[in-house]
């Protein structure tokens, strides 16, 4: 697809023309994103965050070794030619060479971001061979003796073979996942091996296993599987090392002793691996729900695992919006209701909802698997057993849902894929309201209801848990975005107001998220499974009644949804099979709905959604550049205030962040 390029043109910092665009290629687009009232924070506060942020960019190397063995090598050679190749820097060959690079970057790795696919050069092998011709060793990662033509022997296959390393994450149950998936986490095992191993240590678990296998390369060494933990002394220590020297320095200018105890508590964990500390450090994350600075950084989300095993390294640093954060503060403390009022059957409910916290944050900083492209909500930690006695911590992003709004405006997209003047007019009044108030509810209530029936396995669904999970998820929100608590409550100013989620969800579910994969390819990527499933389910069981309709004019095909009520009952209903799927552990259950409405995709439709979209000329996928932090020193040599910047390129970001930040 071929994006306009947008000028990185710098200007003041003010709310009125803040330049949300730097960049365009491919498939992606970046921005950035304000930090709304940083300069309002003490000096204190600041001087935390400055620190955690730090720490928050000392972990890149490692989410790039995670999702591909070769990845650091390729792109520190990619980094070489860029910043050292002395030829033509003009052509097209050369300009197709920096898009690559820029995909890697925005990748973590050679494999898409989100369809997992490795995508492949534009430009051809012996140009590539030239390039690197043109670099001095020097500046190359050779090892000692090693030759270019060595460094081209390992990595010119990797790039340029479609077939070898192909898909990072492959999800297919017909296939082994873990032998024909590209990513780092285990070296020489099969799939029944891994789940052997693990299976073997979960049964002697108890009822508060830790999570297995977390932070851990599985490798077979002489015929034995064994564990290389990722820890300080380990795998990964001279990055996890530079992580904890600002953590503790974090420490030193902590607001309370929550958070001290937080990150004495990561720390611990850091230099011993050991995952009842990890346990030890997210019930003490949990319980800190008042501090006005908070943190994620470590080894937490599964998504790069088919097995949903081994974390991948993310982090973030983020500061309460006080007043946005009264809306999820409503939530949580009806968390209760919601769970008695959810319809699902009554042997999946929890009988106490527990520490359901909920905020609004600003995010100052993305790490790891959340930079460049983040998610707009959180809810941790994963472990059920901690939900269920301690609760669980839930965020929406609004400073980076503001930004990827103010970027769209005007972009042409809702022009183009709705028909209705009526369901436009709903969508512009209420678009924005409500997608912030499904995120709140997706992540505070929806991941945090529900509970596994005695002895289920939280990882029974195997490559279909994260799918099943964040469907889970959605539809509880779903579900009460239509219910009149939303209005007793204040979270909705008009009774209608939930048709504009409604509408944008079925609509991107059944057609606009197609715009993300190649013609003729299946759904990999677990959210856009999750919108599918739960869209052509809906659609399929309320087509005798005509419920939501597919209608095609001029040519272009639009949704039509006819009635809103019995669509929430379809969610409701889609919900209460969900959530009973999730509590038994039903494998087979669950394969059936992802294979029969999550995968599969009407080539037809696809074609035309896609050509329509082509003709807006916008990227459908978004990522971030951070803003850079600024100590100011005093003559005394003492910090006096910390400064927030926004003059970076995507470019310049990277680079710096490759010269500054990468230890392995």
């Amino acid at each position: 697809m071929s994006i306009m390029s947008f000028v990185s043109c710098e200007k003041s910092n003010t709310s009125s023309d803040f330049n949300y665009k730097v960049d365009a290629f491919a498939d992606l687009e970046i921005l950035r994103y304000k930090v709304p009232d940083f300069e309002n924070l003490t000096l204190q506060q600041k001087e935390y965050i400055y620190y955690l942020s730090q720490a928050a960019l000392c972990g890149c190397d490692i989410l790039f070794d995670q999702n591909n063995v070769h990845n650091l090598r390729i792109r520190r050679t990619l980094e070489a030619i860029y910043e050292h190749y002395e030829g033509n820097r003009n052509d097209d060959d050369f300009r197709s060479f920096v898009v690559y690079l820029k995909r890697v970057w925005f990748s973590n790795g050679i494999h898409h971001h989100y369809s997992m696919d490795k995508f492949q050069p534009n430009f051809t092998k012996e140009y590539f061979v030239e390039l690197l011709k043109n670099v001095n060793d020097e500046y190359l990662p050779l090892a000692d003796g090693e030759t270019k033509e060595s460094l081209l022997v390992e990595i010119l296959p990797v790039m340029f073979d479609k077939e070898i390393d192909s898909c990072r994450v492959n999800l297919n149950s017909a296939h082994d996942v873990i032998a024909t998936s590209a990513n780092n986490y285990y070296q020489g095992v099969s799939q029944t091996e891994v789940e052997q191993f693990y299976g073997a240590l979960k049964a002697e678990g108890g009822d508060k296993p830790v999570s297995f296998g977390l932070n851990s390369t599985l490798v077979k060494k002489d015929g034995k599987l064994v564990e290389d933990i990722w820890r300080i002394g380990g795998k990964y220590s001279k990055a996890i090392e530079k992580i904890v020297y600002w953590l503790e320095k974090a420490k030193s200018v902590a607001e309370n002793d929550q958070q001290k105890d937080v990150i004495a508590k990561l720390v611990a964990y850091y230099k011993t691996g050991d995952l009842k500390t990890f346990d030890d450090y997210s019930i003490a994350w949990v319980k800190d729900s008042l501090s006005r600075i908070d943190f994620v950084n470590g080894f937490i989300e599964t998504y790069g695992d088919p097995l949903g095993l081994k974390a991948s390294w993310e982090s973030i640093v983020n500061f309460k919006n006080l007043q946005a954060t009264k809306r999820t503060q409503i939530i949580s403390e009806n968390a209760q209701w919601f769970e008695n009022n959810s319809p699902i059957d009554d042997r999946f409910r929890k009988e106490k909802v527990k520490g359901v916290s909920a905020k609004v944050i600003t995010v100052a900083i993305l790490g790891g698997d959340c930079y460049p492209a983040t998610p707009i909500g959180i809810n941790l930690p994963n472990s059920n057993w901690i939900r269920a006695e301690h609760g669980s911590k839930s965020v929406t992003i609004e400073n980076i849902t503001d930004a990827y709004d103010k970027a769209a405006q005007g972009n042409g997209f809702l022009d183009e894929f709705v028909d209705s003047k009526e369901d436009l007019d709903l969508i512009e009044r209420f678009g924005a309201i409500t997608d912030n108030l499904h995120t709140d509810l997706h992540e505070c209530l929806g991941h945090g209801s529900g509970k596994l029936l005695p002895g289920v396995d939280p990882d029974a669904l195997k490559s279909y848990g994260a799918t099943i999970e964040e469907t889970r998820a959605d539809l509880f929100g779903l579900y009460y975005m239509a219910d009149k608590k939303m209005l007793e409550l204040g979270l909705l100013p008009d009774k209608d107001a939930y048709k504009a989620q409604y509408y944008k969800y079925m609509m991107n579910g059944l057609m606009t998220q197609l715009v993300r994969i190649n013609i003729g390819d299946d759904i990999q990527e677990s959210h856009m499974r999750n919108r599918q499933l739960i869209a052509k389910w809906v659609f399929e069981k309320g087509s005798a009644e005509k419920v939501v309709e597919l209608q095609k004019r001029d040519e272009k095909t639009y949704l039509v949804v006819n009635d809103y009520e019995k669509l929430h009952n379809l969610f409701g209903q889609l919900l209460a099979e969900i959530q009973r799927v999730k509590s038994e552990g039903d494998f087979e259950g669950a394969k059936f709905l992802v294979e029969n409405y999550a995968v599969k995709i009407d080539i037809d439709l696809h074609k035309e959604i896609k050509a329509r979209y082509e003709k807006l000329h916008i990227a459908p996928y978004k990522g971030f550049v951070n803003p850079r932090y600024e100590l100011e020193l005093n003559k005394n040599g003492e910090i006096q205030d910390v400064k927030v910047r926004y003059d970076e390129t995507f470019e310049q970001q990277m680079m710096r962040y490759s010269k500054e930040y990468s230890f392995l």
